[in-house]
């Protein structure tokens, strides 16, 4: 075996062990039907904090970058994702968009008839 071959191999046992971790970490349920409703409309509400979250980092992708920032530009890239996490957080909490709401009263159908 070459050592290309090696490194490849040892990428994905990596990967995998990671990803075991993660799923571990989470604890994901696959199942709401034993869920309250206030933790249906709390995973419906951090699904659209994400979904937003993305469009903002789409967003600011397509404003061009200036050379403002130099040795700190990495501190910079972390306080404005900082701001667009609370930005996405606090345009959840207020149903900008209301999509946390429609999946909530999708997810209730679903589950009600099961």
């Amino acid at each position: 075996m070459d050592i290309g071959n090696m490194n490849m191999y040892t990428s994905y046992i990596t990967n995998q062990a990671s990803t075991e971790k993660t799923k571990e970490s989470l604890n994901l349920k696959n199942d709401y039907a034993s869920a309250t409703d206030d933790e249906l409309m709390d995973a419906c509400k951090q699904f659209e904090a994400y979904f937003l979250e993305q469009v903002f980092k789409e967003m600011m992708k397509t404003i061009p970058k200036s050379d403002e920032g130099g040795s700190n530009a990495t501190l910079v890239d972390y306080f404005k994702d900082n701001m667009i996490q609370e930005i996405a957080s606090q345009s959840t909490e207020n149903n900008s968009l209301g999509l946390a709401q429609m999946l909530y009263d999708q997810m209730k159908v679903t589950y009600q008839n099961e």
